[in-house]
């Protein structure tokens, strides 16, 4: 079948260290160019400082994976869209749902390919305990995603600038879990939001949730301030007394205690399976359901000002 030549536009750690090996791995997958502002990217590919130049340069792209800031994907997007090209989007995909469900339609209009990414779905043990809770009542839930920002975002100021997504960055991966293994709609019932001062988005958060499927608890707890080490568990009792656990962001599954070996290709190269595979199919995949949760957190959160933190 006819290769896919694709470009890389926000080239940065997590473009190296995933996105590039998991294209080279796909044999329908050609990496032709990179974009960033500082022209960084392979040097034995053309380099661009912005998609524009990309745009013009005559490339014969078929697609192109944005793996940029959020607040900026929207704009990058729909030029490619309008371009033919098809559009892989890193987490979170846009800032806003306006602007995800204009994406959407953008896409359906020209007829390519708009796909969503969310990393730790496809992570093959998020499969197996999606398998595992179907059908069930849940009698509790607990949702534990701490780290160190620090340690993953450091000196970086735009996690806290309106946009910028705080603690919800790490956090909506653990909402991306939730939403593909829940058996059932999840809906935010209350939220408190803890700002450091002088920043405009929160350092941590307490979530509470409901659900029709559910009889108790449902809690999630984001914080970005665990000094050492991260933990990133999704703890689930179902109404007949299992007992389910999602560790090490979704990668490791135990049941009643058990470990369960699940085999796949790992996130980032199963990501790019789907793309390819929704490329010919002519459909895109287009999931808001985590983003629809950091959003309904936000209009329900209630505001706690902390002292001043810096990254």
């Amino acid at each position: 079948m006819k290769p896919l030549r694709i470009a890389i536009i926000g080239f940065g750690k997590i473009a190296a260290d995933q996105h590039v090996p998991s294209i080279a791995r796909h044999p329908r997958l050609e990496l032709v160019a990179t974009v960033s502002r500082g022209g960084s990217g392979p040097t034995d590919l053309p380099r661009f400082t912005s998609h524009e130049e990309l745009l013009a340069a005559g490339l014969d792209l078929d697609a192109v994976a944005i793996t940029t800031p959020p607040s900026v994907r929207y704009e990058i997007a729909s030029a490619c869209i309008d371009a033919g090209l098809h559009c892989l989007l890193e987490k979170p995909p846009t800032v806003t749902l306006s602007e995800i469900e204009d994406l959407a339609c953008l896409a359906a209009g020209r007829q390519v390919t708009l796909f969503t990414t969310w990393h730790a779905q496809h992570n093959p043990a998020v499969a197996a305990a999606a398998e595992a809770l179907a059908g069930k009542r849940i009698a509790s839930m607990q949702i534990t995603w701490h780290e160190d920002v620090r340690k993953w975002h450091p000196g970086q100021q735009w996690i806290w600038e309106p946009g910028g997504f705080g603690v919800f960055d790490p956090g909506i991966n653990a909402f991306s879990v939730a939403t593909k293994i829940f058996p059932g709609a999840l809906f935010v019932r209350e939220s408190e939001l803890i700002y450091p001062e002088g920043k405009q988005t929160p350092i941590s958060a307490e979530i509470r949730f409901a659900s029709p499927v559910a009889d108790g608890e449902l809690g999630c707890s984001l914080d970005w301030r665990r000094s050492e080490g991260e933990e990133w568990t999704i703890d689930i009792e179902t109404g007949d007394g299992m007992h389910l656990k999602l560790s090490e962001g979704g990668s490791k599954l135990e049941i009643d205690g058990e470990s369960r070996t699940s085999e796949g290709a790992g996130e980032y190269p199963d990501i790019y399976r789907e793309f390819v595979d929704l490329i010919d199919a002519r459909r895109s995949h287009v999931d808001v359901a985590p983003l629809r949760l950091v959003s309904d957190a936000f209009l329900l959160g209630r505001r706690t000002s902390v002292e001043a933190f810096q990254t």
